[in-house]
């Protein structure tokens, strides 16, 4: 179904053709636009690799939802299993990204500035039961 939608859609946000924009294409653009205005305010002008990866992953969800609209069609997304581990594959992958591009200063993460040295045997495994439980608890909302 999805491939058939895109197929279906595939030239209608261009405007190779056309000097005047279509409302798909202005649609698109405004998307793009508020998209990259939030993903700037949130993780910076030089993060902004990640720009593609979250436009995608934004319409995936919005599109799985909308086809969940159709009668007699089921929603993914109302899944706990399509949930959680679309929620652990972004996990495991941010995680991952993070340690290849921080190294072992990733694992500072687990450890609040300015924490007293006596408290970080206490804290770390409480960070790290907070930080593995995101993941669960994003997939199950």
């Amino acid at each position: 179904w999805v491939m058939s939608w895109h197929l279906a859609f595939k030239g209608t946000g261009s405007n190779n053709t056309k000097l005047i924009p279509s409302h798909w294409s202005i649609a698109l653009e405004s998307s793009f636009a508020s998209i990259n205005a939030i993903v700037r305010e949130q993780i910076g002008l030089r993060n902004e690799i990640y720009l593609p990866f979250i436009y995608s992953l934004f319409f995936f969800i919005i599109i799985a939802n909308l086809i969940g609209n159709t009668p007699y069609s089921f929603t993914m997304t109302t899944s706990i299993v399509f949930s959680v581990g679309l929620s652990f594959t972004i996990f495991i992958g941010v995680t991952l990204m993070g340690w290849a591009k921080h190294g072992l200063h990733f694992f500072s993460f687990f450890i609040p500035s300015g924490t007293p040295l006596a408290l970080v045997p206490l804290l770390v495994p409480i960070e790290v039961t907070s930080y593995l439980a995101r993941a669960f608890s994003l997939g199950v909302r």
